[in-house]
């Protein structure tokens, strides 16, 4: 009695690596830009808790009569938001409320993370 071996089922070694080198060459067309949407992303919702914020210092500047050079806390606007807590930038920045004539702004801004464009001689850092 001889037994013959079944070697019509299993895959070669050549075909594995064939397989395993187009799922590489896919992952590195993919990546960079998941990472890309991922960075728009996070700077977009940094822009929306902006306005956020900004909304939030009008209607806090509107009920209290305040003057254009007030400047509120985080604890004035805290009414003012949904949820009771200033938002955080999804991109680990910090936000700044700055008085009522400027909008507020991300440490981030550098990196697009601006409510507004900003001209060339104003100062994101300035009050």
């Amino acid at each position: 009695m001889h037994i013959k071996p079944n070697r019509g089922s299993a895959f070669t070694l050549v075909e594995i690596m064939i397989v395993v080198s187009i799922i590489g060459l896919l992952v590195a067309v993919a990546l960079p830009n998941f990472l890309k949407h991922r960075n728009s992303m996070r700077v977009k919702s940094c822009m929306e808790n902006l306005r956020v914020l900004n909304t939030a210092k009008v209607q806090w500047a509107m009920e209290t009569r305040q003057a254009t050079s007030s400047r509120p806390t985080a604890s004035d606007l805290i009414p003012y938001l949904r949820d009771g807590h200033l938002p955080e930038c999804p991109a680990s920045g910090s936000y700044r409320l700055r008085n009522l004539a400027r909008n507020p702004n991300c440490s981030l801004w550098p990196e697009g993370h601006t409510l507004a464009n900003l001209d060339a001689d104003d100062d994101p850092d300035a009050d």
